[in-house]
């Protein structure tokens, strides 16, 4: 299945720039979903894994400790230079990386008893795509963990998501509703084992800068903030500075 070239050239484009800025992201660097991921690595030493949108590499790092080889893999091939670069720098030997989109996945299949993806999914063009790939690539009995910031699902908390994510970066496609996320899991032959939600602070002046968003784009996240309802502010909790809080899920699956 062929992705939009225009699509594909906008993520690379957005995150190549970018790509030592999320290497040094505390956003991206830290978190207890990483700690959790160590823990539900504990048990798969002898593992093959593949970090699906892997960014700057942190869930690699994370799995490279706990697991025998890791596949970094990632549309932007400046983002992996930077992830084969702190490799070596951890003294990781283990970490490959290989570039390509989610939708189309350069591996055979059964490939991999892992799979996992962190902050990468609302950047696809097509997740049951992705998602049937991911399928694909595990071995029978596999595992696939999936972490990203989540839509609350409500219409108008969803639009002003959508939107101040879009406007901070125009790469965005669409962060899902946790039901999304199940229908979609299962339509891709995948089952929800466990599901575990947390919030996400977000200090807004590194939010932008780290996708160095154009100033007419921040100005209008700053008036759109300013003029939401109560509701939103107070979900989202949006602080006088604009930074706030999302929600965000970790979806443990296997294959089914």
């Amino acid at each position: 299945m062929s992705i939009s070239n225009s699509h594909k050239n906008a993520v690379d484009r957005q995150f190549g720039e970018q790509a030592s800025a999320y290497l040094t992201s505390a956003v991206h660097a830290q978190g207890k979903d990483l700690q959790r991921l160590a823990t539900l690595l504990e048990s798969h030493a002898d593992a093959r894994l593949l970090d699906l949108g892997c960014g700057a590499g942190h869930a690699s790092f994370t799995a490279a400790a706990k697991v025998a080889q890791v596949v970094a893999y990632d549309l932007s091939a400046q983002m992996l230079e930077v992830v084969s670069q702190a490799a070596v720098d951890k003294g990781l030997s283990n970490i490959q990386v290989r570039q390509g989109v989610a939708e189309s996945l350069p591996f055979d299949d059964a490939g991999f008893d892992l799979v996992i993806s962190r902050y990468s999914a609302h950047h696809w063009h097509d997740v049951g795509q992705a998602l049937r790939e991911v399928k694909r690539v595990l071995k029978p009995g596999g595992m696939a963990i999936f972490m990203d910031v989540v839509s609350p699902g409500h219409p108008l908390l969803d639009i002003y998501l959508q939107t101040v994510e879009v406007l901070r970066d125009t790469s965005h496609v669409r962060n899902y509703s946790p039901g999304e996320w199940l229908s979609l899991l299962t339509e891709a032959g995948l089952v929800a084992r466990e599901v575990t939600s947390d919030r996400l602070y977000l200090e807004f002046g590194s939010w932008v800068a780290r996708m160095r968003t154009p100033e007419h784009f921040v100005t209008a996240i700053r008036a759109l903030q300013q003029g939401v309802s109560e509701e939103v502010l107070q979900h989202f909790a949006i602080q006088p500075d604009g930074s706030f809080t999302s929600d965000i899920m970790m979806f443990e699956v296997a294959k089914a």
